[in-house]
């Protein structure tokens, strides 16, 4: 199996799996004098793991982030950062009835026809497990993006079809605080009071529901982003649906763009505080694949949890029609993984304009 590494200079490279001793990540590429402690991982880390809301995953794991190397004196040295988190909370026979058929909606089809191979225990690699990876490689990203004064955000923005958030268009510490104290990451209170109540039903059902996650940053220094096959949002693109879930992407106005006439979409462009800059922001913060001093905004769409405790129909790996029934194994999994998707948005996002400022370094003398 390869390609389990991402990014160009700010690089990172993720292993373990679902029910092994643990995961981690090796970091490369990031300058030294950072200041990394063990405890920098705390927040990020706990608004990743499951078991903090009644509307996530019952699994417990504390996600305690040790340092294995890479820093010296609390600073990073420009060496390779190594990073562990112990899996703690994992129940293997929870899936002996699954292991020898192909579970509907997960990867176990795909990796069986590649590999001929499929670690059953919670999906091995495919588990959003792995996440928990790019979450703590996120915060090291981050730690460089702050030094720059470049803050991101990530926020839920809806659930199945109940109304969207319409896009944030400007950051700031108040919206990130109301985001990070809500349990489901939505920082508006009446909506999510309704997505708290469309969620409790969900469960009562024993089904799953979608959900979109959108995101915004302070604005973004111009010239970040290559003009052709590695254009901001399509760095942008690659990331989120390397996330396990993830069924769609768009930025600034996205599919609705097309419901515009030119004459309303179009960002006019106007001199603030002496410099070009847009009056509105349709694009995004992008033109030509390139940042353009405007904040990103943009949002990403989840597929429901396949794991249900409705009764589906699929086949054994020696092809004979069989039920399967989640329940009571869907207890362990998320009713909207978008929830619990959120800080992972955000690491990813990170993690690309991390390695896109450096890259942009080589771009002029």
């Amino acid at each position: 199996m390869n390609k389990n590494s991402f990014g160009k200079i700010f690089s990172f490279t993720t292993w373990g799996e679902s029910h092994g001793e643990s995961v981690g990540v090796v970091i490369d590429g990031c300058p030294s004098g950072i200041v990394l402690g063990e405890e920098d991982f705390l927040p990020a880390m706990n608004r990743r793991s499951p078991g903090n809301s009644c509307f996530t995953s019952s699994r417990k794991e504390s996600d305690i982030v040790r340092i294995l190397s890479g820093t010296f004196n609390g600073k990073t040295t420009g060496a390779p950062i190594a990073l562990s988190i112990s899996n703690l909370h994992h129940n293997t026979k929870e899936y002996d009835h699954v292991k020898n058929i192909y579970r509907p909606g997960h990867a176990s089809l795909g990796y069986i026809k590649k590999y001929g191979v499929y670690d059953y225990r919670g999906g091995g690699r495919s588990s959003a497990r792995e996440t928990a990876c790019r979450v703590a490689a996120g915060v090291v990203a981050n730690k460089l993006l702050n030094h720059y004064n470049i803050h991101t955000l990530a926020y839920l923005a809806s659930i199945g079809d109940s109304k969207k958030i319409s896009h944030l268009n400007f950051f700031s510490p108040s919206l990130r605080d109301s985001t990070y104290h809500s349990p489901i990451f939505c920082p508006q209170k009446d909506l999510e009071r309704k997505f708290c109540d469309q969620l409790q039903e969900i469960k009562i059902r024993q089904d799953s529901i979608g959900g979109i996650v959108g995101f915004v940053t302070t604005p973004i220094p111009p010239g970040l982003g290559e003009p052709i096959y590695a254009k901001l949002p399509a760095l942008l693109a690659g990331a989120m649906f390397s996330i396990p879930g993830v069924k769609g992407f768009e930025i600034g106005e996205g599919f609705s763009s097309s419901k515009y006439a030119g004459s309303n979409f179009t960002d006019e462009i106007i001199i603030a505080d002496g410099q070009p800059r847009l009056k509105s922001n349709h694009c995004g913060g992008c033109l030509g694949g390139i940042s353009v001093g405007a904040p990103l905004t943009g949002a990403v769409a989840f597929k429901p949890t396949s794991s249900i405790g409705k009764p589906l129909n699929t086949v054994s790996c020696d092809n004979k029609p069989t039920p399967i029934s989640f329940h009571p194994m869907s207890s362990r999994h998320d009713p909207c993984i978008a929830i619990r998707a959120v800080p992972v948005v955000e690491a990813m996002i990170n993690l690309v304009l991390a390695d896109l400022l450096l890259w942009h370094r080589c771009t002029q003398l």
